[in-house]
């Protein structure tokens, strides 16, 4: 695969990756292929943030350890020809696409990084053990791959502040780097699980972006913690009727930094906030999240999402 007439390797041990010649940062996205426009959008952050003298390494790998008993590992789609393509055209240097025994030598380790407390809220609470999977294989990477930056896309909101409080304790030697959500034209968050949605799912799916927007705008008209909620949560009721209906997992509005409840009462909390939604349009689960700015000024926000 090419890059602006420059050939992009695809080591596939660290050893190969090592042996590549580095100028430069190294910026490093890490992904579980599938790659769609909020990928590209990463991987350009990426080469903005290496420099043009950087180094931008791509990484494709289907982490097992993340899977849950009920979601289907061999369902999710491998899709490494095309992911070269869209990695090359964004500006990536190479795509480091390990196989399972780089990263698991040992088969499935036995020491794993623990997630804590927060890693058992919201998302971690509907999928038990999904982020102690997550922190163990971005910890790997990081060690394979030794960047200066890495980036993640702040749809995933909760797992970033993970990494993000795993590499400040753990003491990592990276910066981390979030880049906003990418959407569809009609609002709905780019994810490799939108495919699986039918065009009448997808229909009921887009009442994720209109409930943040709705929690958004109630904000925006003076509102606090409780009638954002509220506003949210009355488009997600009203999707419960639709076909397919929307089966809401949680509608939370908590802080950035711990995932706990923003309390309700109004003055008791000021500053960033994350209202963020998880639910299913059939076997189809996706998540999104709006960041907001609760307290004075009134109305402020500062999305992560951009949801409309």
């Amino acid at each position: 695969m090419e890059r602006e007439g420059r050939a992009v390797p695809v080591p596939r041990t660290a050893a190969e990756l090592r042996a590549l010649p580095r100028a430069g940062r190294r910026a490093v996205v890490m992904t579980m292929g599938a790659l769609h426009e909020g990928h590209a959008a990463l991987i350009r952050a990426a080469r903005a943030a290496a420099g043009p003298d950087g180094q931008v390494v791509v990484t494709v790998f289907v982490n097992p350890l993340q899977f849950g008993p009920d979601e289907d590992l061999d369902r999710y789609p491998r899709t490494l020809d095309a992911d070269l393509v869209v990695a090359a055209g964004a500006g990536a240097d190479a795509v480091f696409a390990p196989p399972v025994a780089e990263v698991y030598p040992g088969g499935e380790p036995e020491v794993r990084v623990s997630a804590g407390p927060m890693g058992e809220r919201l998302e971690g609470a509907h999928r038990p053990g999904h982020f102690d999977g997550v922190l163990t294989v971005v910890a790997k990477l990081l060690h394979l791959t030794a960047p200066d930056v890495a980036l993640y896309g702040e749809k995933d909101a909760q797992q970033l502040a993970l990494i993000t409080r795993m590499v400040r304790d753990l003491n990592f030697p990276v910066e981390i780097v979030g880049v906003p959500t990418v959407r569809e034209p009609d609002g709905l968050a780019l994810s490799s699980r939108n495919r699986y949605l039918s065009a009448a799912g997808r229909t009921t799916a887009l009442a994720l972006s209109r409930a943040l927007s709705a929690g958004r705008e109630a904000l925006a008209a003076g509102g606090g913690p409780r009638e954002v909620r509220a506003a949210a949560g009355a488009v997600l009721d009203g999707a419960r009727s639709a076909d397919p209906p929307l089966e809401t997992d949680y509608l939370a509005l908590v802080d950035p930094d711990g995932f706990t409840p923003v309390p309700e009462e109004p003055g008791a909390y000021e500053g960033e906030a994350v209202l963020a939604v998880a639910a299913r349009v059939g076997t189809t689960r996706l998540i999104d999240n709006v960041r907001l700015r609760l307290g004075p000024p009134a109305g402020g926000t500062g999305e992560s999402g951009g949801a409309r």
